[in-house]
């Protein structure tokens, strides 16, 4: 199991933030697609931490043409020495129609087409097989020499696809390369529905699960105080209620019998009232969606919920901690990962 922290880092300090990740012991780095750029600190971050994975945790696909993507992608397995993941979602309908201005539905659909489209440009690229691919929503056809990179010395980056719902996550096992799980998740939902979702797509596309990568996204409650647990407690009830706010993440709530908290969350959203969502949130609801405790129970925890299934454990904890103690929770994680092996 590799164990990934989260970059949240804009040009500037990105150099910095990379170093300081690498010392505490993370195997890689993934962006989030908040409100800057997930791809250009990455290329910082191979700069000054080369000896880190790095990806984008994740990237909107739709509003990007698949040949601008494959680009991005190329250049940065490049020059990452061939550490580079692809991790693109589709987003949520309204931020794809309202935000960026393009058309959403059907999006599982979409995202095949999307995946297909990528992987094609990739095989012209590598292989020298001829651009012919016409798809439902994307038609790439033409690549002069001019245009054409050429073969990766380090391979083509791996393609893993961020999926909450059972479509997506199925289509993840089919044709992408791994699956991110959303943060917004629980034990029941993980392996009542997004695991067996993935096993019936790995069977559509013929694949093995050897070679496919799960990528679980943990949030984590933790400090070396009972005030920094606490402020770490205050700020994951927000994070929880706004994922809550949002209609397409009913099923991991459905999975804990909370559906019927989701429409008050989202009335409240949409009155603007967002600092209330947080106390709504109760201690059932955050003992579902997050491992919390005290540093030295965490790494066990973790493991106990995820260590049979997890190819990446990517820690999710926004909120401020010290270096130290992430370190040794890291620590924790592998050498209770070497006595469980």
């Amino acid at each position: 199991m590799k164990i990934d922290g989260p970059f949240y880092a804009q040009l500037g300090g990105a150099a910095a933030e990379a170093r300081r990740l690498a010392a505490i012991g993370y195997d890689g780095v993934y962006t989030l697609e908040g409100s800057w750029d997930p791809f250009l600190p990455l290329a910082l971050a191979a700069e000054h931490a080369p000896g880190m994975d790095i990806a984008t945790g994740i990237a909107v696909a739709f509003p990007r043409n698949p040949m601008h993507l494959a680009y991005q992608a190329w250049d940065l397995q490049t020059y990452s020495q061939g550490r580079f993941l692809l991790g693109i979602g589709s987003q949520i309908k309204t931020h794809i129609e309202k935000r960026f201005g393009i058309d959403f539905d059907p999006p599982a659909s979409r995202m095949r087409d999307y995946i297909l489209a990528l992987r094609a440009i990739f095989s012209c690229w590598q292989d020298g097989v001829p651009l012919a691919y016409e798809g439902r929503f994307y038609r790439h056809t033409l690549m002069t020499p001019m245009f054409n990179p050429g073969p990766n010395a380090f391979g083509v980056p791996p393609i893993l696809l961020g999926a909450l719902g059972p479509k997506m996550t199925e289509l993840a096992g089919e044709v992408a390369d791994g699956l991110i799980v959303h943060p917004f998740n629980n034990e029941r939902f993980l392996r009542d529905h997004a695991l067996p979702a993935v096993d019936r797509g790995l069977v559509l596309g013929g694949r093995a699960r050897a070679d496919f990568t799960l990528q679980v996204n943990a949030i984590v409650i933790t400090g070396t105080s009972d005030a920094q647990r606490s402020a770490a407690t205050a700020s994951v009830r927000q994070l929880l209620g706004f994922y809550g706010s949002t209609p397409a993440y009913i099923p991991p709530m459905a999975a804990l019998g909370y559906a019927e908290l989701q429409p008050e969350l989202n009335r409240l959203s949409k009155r603007g009232e967002w600092d209330a969502l947080g106390a709504h949130i109760d201690e059932e609801f955050l003992d579902g969606f997050c491992v919390q405790g005290h540093p030295g129970d965490i790494a066990g925890r973790l493991l106990a919920r995820y260590g049979d299934c997890a190819d990446r454990l990517a820690i999710y904890a926004p909120y401020a901690a010290d270096d130290g103690m992430w370190r040794d929770i890291i620590s924790d994680i592998r050498r209770l990962s070497s006595a469980a092996a």
